[in-house]
């Protein structure tokens, strides 16, 4: 995956409020990169590498895997806060196709802060295909405390 961290964003603080958009993270997903998530997750599905084997079944080409884009997001939240992460969810909205090129999927992740309560922050992100469409929707809350901070050893 080529990762395009976009313009230094700053972590999140105590100073952040409710409502404020994070900068955006890119990246472009590829056929060998399918198959090296393939590789690592255990997940060997031809639809996310067999064009024919995607054909056969109804899609137009190859998808993503939904996990992949998942991990994506995750890495994304990383990228903006180095607080510890405490839930994640994502709900898939449409599949990530992956064409059999140069470009790959061009994707875009964006976060904003939804809520703020006594040092967990809650972030909303989407994630996005170049074209624009959403492919996906999560939500991270991360520790701002974590630990001692909060009393704990």
């Amino acid at each position: 995956m080529t990762a395009g961290k976009s313009a230094a964003a700053e972590p999140i603080t105590t100073s952040l409020a409710v409502g404020a958009t994070l900068e955006p993270v890119t990246c472009r997903i590829d056929r060998a990169d399918l198959v090296r998530y393939a590789g690592a997750s255990g997940d060997f599905n031809p639809i996310h590498w067999s064009e024919r084997t995607a054909r056969a079944v109804g899609l137009p080409t190859v998808l993503a895997h939904g996990m992949l884009l998942m991990a994506l997001a995750g890495r994304a939240v990383g990228e903006w806060t180095d607080a510890p992460l405490t839930s994640f969810d994502m709900r898939f909205v449409r599949p990530g196709f992956v064409p059999d090129d140069e470009a790959g999927l061009p994707i875009e992740i964006r976060g904003r802060v939804s809520e703020r309560d006594a040092g967990r922050v809650r972030i909303v992100l989407t994630v996005h295909a170049a074209a624009g469409a959403t492919l996906a929707r999560a939500a991270a809350e991360v520790d701002e405390m974590p630990g001692a901070e909060r009393g704990f050893a």
